[in-house]
């Protein structure tokens, strides 16, 4: 028996998804000229949904995230990033694609202020069906 896509749900994992992908790409960032570092990132958002089923945790409080013992979200998996051929690995040892860690970020302030957008009109649709 399949379940009803909830929206809500729905914006909240992937507002937390996005969430846990800045805090990777800032990492990146700042460690862009610390030798040896290799740039990281996450599992897509589509992998995250596959993964997580409808069984969840119970909350103490409303804010708290599902987070596993070093902060980041138990359904999202940070690891090594594909190197970036355009700069390879450089005489540090270091794989941080200065470029693409921007556009990566650029990426998430688009797809949170779609997520916002969207979550907005839903919540306006709704309260125009209870008025009436």
């Amino acid at each position: 028996m399949t379940q009803p896509i909830q929206l809500f749900d729905l914006a909240s994992r992937q507002a937390e998804w996005l969430s846990v992908r800045q805090e990777v790409v800032a990492a990146n960032i700042a460690n862009a000229n610390t030798p040896k570092y290799h740039a990281k990132d996450v599992t897509p958002f589509n992998a995250v949904l596959d993964k997580t089923s409808s069984f969840q945790l119970a909350r103490t409080n409303a804010a708290h995230f599902t987070a596993g013992p070093d902060g980041v979200s138990s359904d999202v998996e940070v690891r090594e990033a594909k190197l970036n051929n355009e700069i390879g690995v450089q005489e540090s040892g270091n794989t941080v694609g200065l470029a693409e860690e921007l556009t990566k970020s650029g990426d998430i302030k688009r797809e949170y202020e779609l997520n916002a957008a969207l979550v907005k009109s839903f919540h306006r649709m709704m309260l125009m069906t209870v008025r009436k």
